[in-house]
C-alpha cells in the first residue's frame, strides 16, 4: 500500500508543477486564479496522503486551513473583478 501511496504523492506533485506552469503563463488573471484554486485542492491532496502515510493528523489541519484561505481569496478576486467594492 506506501508503494501506491507514494506513486499518489509524485503525481500530485507532477500536475502541481503543471499548475504553478498555468499559474505563471496564464494569459488572464481568471485563468491564474484558477491555476491557484487546483494547486491549493492539489496541496490538499498532498496533505492527505501525507497524514495517511505519517499517521499524523495534524497535517490534515494544515490542509483545511490552507483550502479556507483559497475559499476567501478567490472570493474575494470574484468581487474585485466584477468592479465592486471589498466592502460592499
Amino acid at each position: 500500500m506506501n508503494n501506491y501511496l507514494n506513486l499518489l504523492l509524485y503525481i500530485q506533485i507532477a500536475l502541481s508543477g503543471i499548475c504553478m506552469y498555468r499559474i505563471i503563463r496564464g494569459p488572464t488573471i481568471p485563468d491564474r486564479m484558477v491555476g491557484i484554486d487546483i494547486f491549493g485542492i492539489l496541496v490538499v491532496g498532498i496533505c492527505a496522503i501525507l497524514a495517511i502515510q505519517t499517521e499524523r493528523s495534524y497535517i490534515l489541519d494544515i490542509g483545511i486551513a490552507w483550502i479556507i484561505l483559497s475559499f476567501i481569496g478567490t472570493l474575494t478576486l470574484a468581487k474585485y473583478l466584477s468592479g465592486k467594492k471589498l466592502n460592499e
